[in-house]
This record gives structure tokens, C-alpha cells and sequence, in this order.
């Protein structure tokens, strides 16, 4: 990287630490927290022991056409690394030819940590990111709009069932939401909670949702497929915020 290029990016990241720094200050002048953009009602979320962890959370729809589903347990993992006030949705779907596409939402509370960048979740599982690509996937509840997303699609070794090496391939759709905002990019989402805490004293409450399937290569296209159906199906359930109206007119794009 030049030098001119390591002097502009030191910039922006002091400019965007002292708005932060703001953003805290304006915050501990007594101001409050934001509406979550996701639905959150009684429920209860147990750990990988079966003991429960919540008794609220946000409610994944439990029945989906061509799936049944089941309640997945919050890991050790993040309850011992995301603050106590994280709040947690999640479900596995389960087609009938056995595919599988698990969905997740992570909401903070007063602590902006519970929401971290998500491409860490995947190394963090053993595989190896080989592609980010932004999307946008079209929703047609409440009204007609885009929902923006980014995919990424990873690698990993595996061994099958008779204990044979093969590589896998994960598919992992995710984006960040507040109760006006859709974003995509940890960074933008840092800069529209900053921006908005300095305006109006009032800590957006964040949270991201992400959707994961597994399949071999070549397959990614039909298992992106099948993640964007389901999110079309599952998102109006619980996602409270959505992106302005498409006109009539507005065609299909991409892989919307």
C-alpha cells in the first residue's frame, strides 16, 4: 500500500474513533437506547446442556412451507464471548431431502460488542473465506423492496461417511439491521450508529442475521437459491424495518 493510502486510511479511522468517542460521550449524558429493528417476544433459549439462557428472544418462524424446522441452542462459545444483555434468535431448517439452511439473529443491548464483524464466524468454524459479494434479495412483505446482503462462500476439508477426505462448501448470507437502517458493510454500520448517536443522543440498537448452508463446489448457485428463498419466506416474520417501496414498474435484478 503507498504511503499517501496508509495516511488517508489513518485519517478516517481517527475521524471515525473521535466521532465514536463523541457518540459515547453524548451517550453517558443520560440519553437512551434504540428500538431493535427485529421483533423480540417471550421465549425461551436454552444452552447446549439444555438449561436456558433467555426467556426472550426474537421468534424465527417454526413452520415454512417444504421445511420443518427445529430450535438450535446458543453455544458456550457465545455466551462466555457476547455481553449478557445479547439477545438471540435462531432455527434450523430442515427440507425433505435432508438440506439443511441454518438462520440466526444476534441483537445488542446497551453493549455495542454483542454485534462483531461477521466474517469471523466461519474462520472461526474451520473454514477459509474465497469470495464476498454483495446482493440484494427481493422482498414483497410489508411492501415491495430490496433487502441488501452480502454472501460469502467459504471452504473447508471434511471427511464423509466412510472417512474419505472432500472439500465443502459453505454458503453464509448476512446483513446488519437497525429500526431505520439496512446495511451491509460492519463499517457502515459503525458509521450510521455513530452518526446517529451524535444527532439524536439515542444508541441505535443493531443486530445482524445470517443465514448458513453447506454444499459441494459447483453447487453454490442452487444452494444460494434455496438461502434466498428461505429469506424470502422467513424475514417478513420477525424484521421490522424494511428499504423504501419498489415502484410497480421495477423489474427483477440479479438474482432477486
Amino acid at each position: 500500500m503507498r504511503n499517501h493510502q496508509r495516511t488517508l486510511l489513518a485519517v478516517v479511522f481517527a475521524g471515525l474513533m473521535a466521532l465514536a468517542a463523541g457518540a459515547l460521550w453524548r451517550l453517558s449524558s443520560g440519553q437512551g437506547l434504540g428500538e431493535p429493528g427485529v421483533v423480540v417476544a417471550p421465549l425461551t433459549l436454552v444452552n447446549e446442556e439444555g438449561g436456558v439462557v433467555a426467556t426472550n428472544g426474537v421468534p424465527l418462524p417454526a413452520t415454512v412451507p417444504g421445511y420443518r424446522s427445529e430450535p438450535v441452542p446458543v453455544s458456550r462459545q457465545e455466551l462466555d464471548m457476547l455481553p449478557p444483555d445479547t439477545t438471540y434468535g435462531r432455527r434450523r431448517y430442515l427440507g425433505e431431502d435432508g438440506f439443511w439452511i441454518s438462520a440466526n439473529v444476534v441483537l445488542m443491548g446497551t453493549d455495542r460488542t454483542s454485534i462483531h464483524k461477521p466474517e469471523y464466524c466461519l474462520p472461526g468454524q474451520g473454514f477459509q473465506i474465497v469470495s464476498r459479494e454483495r446482493d440484494v434479495i427481493r422482498l414483497e412483505v410489508p411492501h415491495p423492496y430490496d433487502l441488501p446482503v452480502m454472501r460469502l462462500v467459504a471452504n473447508k476439508e471434511a471427511r464423509d461417511r466412510e472417512g474419505r477426505p472432500v472439500t465443502v462448501r459453505a454458503v453464509y448470507v448476512y446483513w446488519f439491521m437497525s429500526d431505520t437502517h439496512l446495511a451491509t458493510e460492519h463499517l457502515e454500520r459503525m458509521w450510521l450508529m455513530t452518526e446517529e448517536t451524535l444527532r439524536s443522543g439515542r444508541l441505535p440498537r443493531w443486530a445482524y442475521a445470517s443465514y448458513l448452508a453447506i454444499g459441494l463446489p459447483g453447487q453454490e448457485a442452487a444452494v444460494y437459491d434455496r438461502i434466498r428463498r428461505l429469506i424470502q419466506a422467513t424475514v417478513p416474520e420477525f424484521q421490522r424495518v424494511t428499504g423504501p417501496r419498489l415502484l410497480a414498474a421495477a423489474g427483477p435484478v440479479g438474482s432477486r
